[in-house]
């Protein structure tokens, strides 16, 4: 169906013209008729579909009609998303979207100083994108308020319950005005996710295009058997037989991911990683690396399995098999997008089997194992001799100026200082018992200038009197007179003795 059938304004079907978007996908011609509406609406569909052009092409419609300039610290649609990466992604798309529209678009999330995130939304905004962590940051530090909330938008609800989002969603559902429309949009949907949106969402309409857990049609699926050592040199053995343009690579855990990354270094092949413990410029680069075909080899964890638009993803390969048979259609939809053809191969080792199973029983489909390559063992073993890249060291951070980090930095000078202190007790420890006491000695004889003590001076150089004071004086007598008590000054006498002797 055409853009035009849709009743979107003008200002939105310029952009899309200057986008060359002309035909509307199964969600998208399902979901903008209703969305104009005002309705809440519960959208189901497969990864890579469009998802994201299904919520804010309506909405920017919806807030451009409506005009209503925000205040500062206040929004009127919120978009939130899984990661970083997927909110940039959105953020991107309504600026895109809304470029012949006065409509002004923010993107928060971690990993950036938070004194950018709050002057982001110091002047308010029309739209704002942001992951569930820096949201509620900044809402604790009253630098930004949900009370004028118009349209609420959870996309790619699912994995926001996998990541263990559900407290943060349940708080900021409830920070946002009763009188709103959300929209949720999921790939699949768990009994989870039907809960929350029973309860969040006012009579909704329910659009599903596809079957829960299918796999995009145009994606060619293999399976290799292989053992767990072999897998790094099969990959290797792939890359350097296969003509890809892009290949993007799943790994389990993030210590693997950049393993895999050291090996095929090793190998003469580049590539990068990108997982949780990557800084946002460190992922960020990575992924313009990869867009722009300069580092043709991405490993990545589940972070990259869902959301992220990268055309031109010819293979994607299952270096581990997931634990949760639903990431096998996320990350498999990386390829195959916008009608072009895929491939995806899956790296299966023996105790991966019934992982492998749980897939196919998702699917409905079973995947054909494809045979190891010609004289794999050979060129394995030769793989294997390879030594790994070294580890790259990680470059120091400079402390921000947020509380967070300054309490990092106040306890880093606390550490700082115990080793200090640490070492002068270990260099105290290792002078011999004789030799510390006689510095203890010669440090009590000695004021904090190093010259020898009051009583030490008396001893050493005649007595001189004072010019003013007579012999009788108490600090001229043979016997020194009364000594003073500890401290320097005399004990106060009552007031009745002094009287009395007087």
């Amino acid at each position: 169906m055409s853009f035009h059938n849709l009743g979107l304004s003008k200002p939105l079907l310029d952009a899309l013209a200057a986008k060359n978007y002309a035909q509307a996908t199964p969600i998208q011609s399902q979901a903008i008729p209703t969305v104009l509406t005002g309705r809440d609406l519960l959208g189901i569909a497969q990864t890579g579909t469009g998802k994201t052009a299904a919520f804010m092409l309506p909405s920017l419609d919806r807030l451009a009609a409506n005009r209503n300039i925000p205040k500062p610290g206040q929004i009127r649609m919120l978009v939130l998303a899984p990661t970083r990466e997927l909110a940039s992604q959105i953020a991107d798309s309504a600026q895109t979207y809304g470029r012949f529209m006065r409509l002004s678009v923010g993107v928060i999330f971690g990993g950036v100083p938070n004194s950018k995130s709050v002057r982001t939304v110091a002047r308010g905004l029309d739209v704002l994108v942001a992951t569930p962590g820096r949201l509620l940051d900044l809402i604790d530090q009253r630098a930004l308020s949900l009370r004028e909330l118009e349209i609420l938008v959870l996309d790619e609800a699912d994995q926001m319950l996998d990541l263990g989002f559900i407290h943060a969603l349940k708080r900021i559902v409830s920070l946002v005005p009763a009188k709103r429309q959300t929209l949720f949009f999921s790939a699949t949907m768990p009994k989870a996710i039907k809960e929350l949106a029973d309860r969040y969402l006012t009579n909704p309409a329910e659009v599903a295009v596809t079957p829960v857990a299918k796999t995009a049609d145009r994606v060619q699926q293999k399976v290799v058997l292989v053992n767990q050592a072999e897998k790094t040199a099969l990959l290797t053995m792939f890359l350097r037989s296969e003509q890809t343009e892009r290949t993007l690579v799943f790994s389990r855990t993030k210590h693997g991911a950049d393993k895999i990354v050291r090996l095929l270094e090793a190998a003469g092949n580049a590539s990068n990683a990108i997982h949780g413990n990557k800084s946002q410029a460190q992922r960020e680069r990575a992924l313009a690396q990869f867009r722009s075909g300069e580092v043709s080899v991405l490993i990545a964890t589940d972070i990259a399995a869902r959301g992220i638009d990268i055309p031109g993803v010819s293979h994607v390969i299952n270096y581990d098999l997931p634990e949760v048979p639903e990431q096998y259609v996320h990350r498999i939809g990386r390829t195959a997008r916008a009608g072009a053809e895929g491939k995806a191969i899956a790296f299966c080792s023996p105790d991966e089997r019934g992982l492998l199973r749980d897939i196919e029983r998702l699917t409905r489909q079973k995947v054909d194992v494809a045979p190891l390559p010609e004289d794999f063992l050979q060129q394995a073993d030769a793989l294997k001799r390879l030594k790994p890249a070294p580890k790259a060291e990680q470059p120091r951070r400079a402390p921000s100026r947020g509380f967070k980090a300054g309490r990092r930095a106040d306890g880093q000078r606390r550490e700082n200082r115990n080793d200090r202190s640490g070492q002068r007790q270990e260099h105290r420890s290792e002078r011999p018992a004789g030799q510390r006491s006689e510095h203890r000695n010669e440090r009590s004889n000695q004021d904090r200038s190093g010259q020898p003590r009051s009583g030490q001076q008396r001893t050493d150089r005649p007595q001189q009197r004072h010019p003013h004071r007579g012999e009788g004086h108490p600090a001229h007598r043979p016997e020194g007179g009364r000594p003073k008590p500890f401290g320097g000054r005399g004990r106060r006498r009552p007031s009745g003795a002094h009287r009395a002797q007087g």
